[in-house]
């Protein structure tokens, strides 16, 4: 991606900018005041978008909005989107809906997987049927998780789902974000809705927290503590990382792309790194003389608990309609990440 600035948004403003000119609208945000969510918000805001956020708190913060809570442009409703009445109020009036509401983050997967399932499913549906009767444009955000156990070395879009047995729960969000995207794409033919569909691989950036398994913030907030990070099992687990900015953009511009419509993507970064090299690097920023634990994956999440050992995305469809993809590197994204945390900690403690 072209650019100055450590988010490589130099170039990418200005493109985004001239098409936001011609096409700035009303925007509803389901999962507004999440961590994604939250970016996706400021950054519609700031490129002349009215933003309807809907979000009910049980994992978005209002925290995360604060620096846009009395934007004249930014609407907010607490609520559900299992709420039909809600939704149908929410709707009239806009042209984009950017699906980001969901049940994440491992841990509360292998926690609940009931409430995964019903979170991810109904209301999508209930989205999407609106949608048709409105003629809003529709990104849903998906997952890498969707791919399940694929034992290919990087995934495409088009490659087999190898989702595991049912008797394991963590396969609950992976399995009911696919039947996401099967509504989404049934709807895109029968319907011609104009549909996008990301698959996000490890999103990390600013505001994110550890309570759900999300792996940086975790490492972080512990080797900030002065306290080891902890990995799971042998640590071998590789992984690819995406600053949520940069992810943020490209949603943005695949709405705005016809060439993307009615089909879906991987979104991400596409440097594979290994969840023991991951908590190096945080050591080596933070506090080089720590040491790094691990721990079964049965003491984290139970005796059910399956990992998946490699997950890559190949980015060429991506770079193909958008001519960029995330391309921050590890350190760099880290940097940020323990930069923010590190002020945000400093903040708390004078409060």
């Amino acid at each position: 991606m072209a650019g100055k600035n450590r988010y490589g948004r130099d170039s990418l403003d200005n493109d985004i900018s001239a098409k936001a000119a011609t096409t700035m609208g009303n925007c509803l945000v389901t999962g507004g005041a999440g961590f994604i969510g939250s970016h996706l918000t400021e950054r519609l805001l700031d490129l002349g978008h009215q933003v309807t956020v809907l979000d009910n708190f049980s994992t978005g913060r209002e925290q995360n909005l604060a620096a846009v809570a009395d934007h004249p442009r930014l609407r907010m409703i607490h609520g559900s989107i299992s709420d039909r009445t809600i939704l149908t109020d929410a709707l009239p009036g806009t042209d984009t809906v950017y699906h980001l509401a969901a049940a994440v983050g491992v841990k509360l997967v292998a926690d609940d997987p009931v409430r995964t399932i019903e979170t991810n499913i109904y209301p999508t549906e209930l989205l999407l049927q609106l949608a048709v009767q409105g003629g809003q444009r529709f990104f849903l955000a998906s997952t890498s998780e969707v791919y399940g156990k694929n034992p290919k070395e990087s995934w495409t879009e088009d490659d087999d789902l190898v989702l595991g047995s049912t008797a394991k729960p963590r396969w609950a969000y992976g399995c009911s974000k696919a039947i996401d995207e099967f509504l989404a794409l049934a709807y895109a033919r029968k319907y011609d809705l104009p549909v996008v569909i990301g698959r996000f691989f490890n999103v990390v950036g600013p505001r994110q927290v550890g309570h759900y398994g999300m792996v940086i913030p975790r490492f972080v907030d512990r080797a900030l503590a002065g306290e080891p990070p902890v990995v799971y099992d042998d640590g071998g687990q590789v992984r690819c990382f995406a600053h949520v900015r940069e992810v943020v953009d490209c949603i943005i511009r695949l709405v705005e792309t016809p060439a993307a419509h009615g089909r879906v993507f991987n979104v991400g970064g596409d440097s594979p790194v290994s969840i023991r090299q991951l908590a190096e690097e945080v050591v080596a920023r933070v506090d080089p003389n720590l040491e790094i634990d691990s721990l079964p994956y049965n003491a984290a999440y139970g005796s059910d608990f399956e990992d998946v050992r490699r997950r890559v995305p190949c980015l060429d469809r991506l770079q193909s309609v958008l001519g960029m993809k995330p391309s921050l590197s590890l350190g760099e994204i880290l940097d940020d990440i323990i930069r923010w945390k590190r002020e945000h900690k400093n903040h708390a403690a004078h409060d």
